[in-house]
């Protein structure tokens, strides 16, 4: 390439201009040189999984990285999944949105109604020319991240479900068959009973998330709805209903248990789960995420069974509802950066990232394609405790009352029903109270959402 020389008496650029044409020279040049390529298009991704799960997370990332050239995704631990919903909100308003938000089933409702700050999922496949159905998941995690004209608003990422962990050491020292264990809630008394008698000083039974334990997973298992309008999936107009005989006959229960000793309150979130990690408590229902945890530590022996069910109840058990998170794409970005996007949501349904993240944690496959695999490998006969959380969801056909749970502002919902149980728990409220109450506050927040959602 030449160029031609400066005629005389012509007037020379400045030197700032002639800088700035050198580097757009040099870059066309660099550009057009043989193996030039453009650097990958960075897009973030802001999760709330810590531990063996978030490196689990950055190897699939860095597995996507591997495969091609043009993008390059970040995982970056935002906080605990309360932190990392208000922090991605809080980072929309404020223009610095990730590309990508992990949130879990407790945000589905505020993010649904956040129609400004989420690009649904199908949209952004569609635009790069990618397919992303419902009917590719396995039929009760679908229903759950569906947008109202049923296509897909978010993507299904880390799904578990509540399962009964059991320290086996534990029940051999109460006199407790390790062999045979509970399968219902009053199996589960008396076993917690006997743990408490056989070692007074250490917790017998205990739960994570004690609304999801005793409100939310309690009424679905049994059939019985959290709230009208199919527990909130149908519009934001829905109502509590948890307040009848059965809920308040279960919570009696586990307050006389607490009592007694036998049962140990362990907070609001999934914190207390080191409770069970370490030994202290004997029976704790949680999340089957945990496994990763679980599996790691060698100290005692261990077993995963299904939630525990009422024997009297017609029907039951029916199927859990989800645990875990979904993935949302943030607005606001290019179209160059949505087609990145897409490429790793893609990628996240395939096989290799399905298989990494049921075979090496307690999420179950979210894809049908997915849970073939597991079933034609035989996976889970050689693993029969995670099938526990597979079967949890699977075990029935979805109904209107046992779907998912979509209520808005869940996150303040959730903490005021724990004020309720918590009452209950110290004597200052009676059961029926506490959950009557649960329902007042817990409506009054529905309207007000449903107000501001309706503007």
């Amino acid at each position: 390439m030449t160029f031609p020389r400066r005629r005389p008496g012509t007037r020379r650029s400045p030197p700032a201009l002639r800088r700035a044409i050198g580097r757009v020279l040099a870059g066309l040049i660099l550009a057009s040189a043989p193996g030039a390529s453009r650097a990958a298009t960075e897009l973030q991704l802001w999760h709330s999984l810590d531990g063996a799960n978030g490196a689990l997370v950055a190897r699939i990332a860095d597995e996507f990285n591997t495969s091609q050239s043009a993008y390059r995704v970040i995982t970056i631990y935002k906080g605990p999944y309360a932190e990392t919903i208000n922090g991605g909100i809080a980072a929309y308003r404020a223009g610095a949105a990730p590309h990508i938000l992990q949130v879990f089933e407790v945000g589905n409702g505020t993010m649904a109604a956040a129609v400004g700050a989420v690009k649904p999922v199908s949209e952004v496949m569609s635009a790069a020319g990618r397919a992303v159905a419902p009917e590719a998941f396995l039929p009760v995690i679908a229903t759950n991240y569906l947008a109202r004209d049923g296509s897909m608003l978010s993507l299904p990422f880390n799904i578990s479900a509540m399962v009964m962990w059991i320290n086996l050491d534990r029940f051999e020292r109460a006199g407790l068959d390790p062999r045979h264990l509970p399968e219902t809630w009053p199996q589960v008394f008396e076993a917690a009973r006997a743990l408490k008698r056989a070692e007074p000083s250490r917790c017998a039974l205990s739960t994570a998330w004690p609304t999801w334990a005793h409100i939310e997973q309690l009424s679905v298992w049994h059939g019985r709805p959290v709230a009208t309008r199919a527990n909130g999936l149908d519009g934001f107009d829905a109502e509590l209903v948890f307040n009848k005989p059965f809920q308040v006959r279960h919570l009696q229960a586990i307050v006389d248990l607490h009592r007694e000793g036998a049962f140990t309150y362990s907070g609001r979130t999934n914190r207390g789960e080191a409770r069970f990690v370490s030994g202290e408590c004997a029976i704790f229902l949680t999340s089957s995420s945990l496994y990763g945890t679980i599996a790691a530590q060698e100290t005692f022996r261990w077993a995963i069974r299904p939630m525990p069910y009422y024997p009297d109840i017609v029907d039951a058990p029916q199927n859990a509802i989800l645990g875990g998170g979904s993935l949302y794409v943030m607005q606001g970005k290019t179209a160059q950066d949505y087609e990145g996007v897409a490429a790793f949501l893609d990628f996240v349904l395939s096989f290799p990232a399905q298989a990494l993240l049921y075979r090496n944690t307690g999420y179950v496959p979210v894809t049908r394609a997915a849970r073939a695999d597991a079933e034609a490998t035989g996976f889970y006969r050689r693993n029969p405790m995670l099938q526990v959380a597979v079967d949890a969801i699977t075990r029935r056909a979805p109904t209107r009352d046992t779907a998912g749970l979509r209520l808005g502002n869940m996150l303040q919902i959730r903490d005021l029903w724990a004020e309720e149980i918590e009452a209950a728990l110290a004597g200052t409220k009676t059961p029926q109270h506490a959950l009557d109450d649960a329902v007042a506050r817990g409506d009054a927040v529905l309207r007000l959402f449903q107000r501001r959602t309706a503007r």
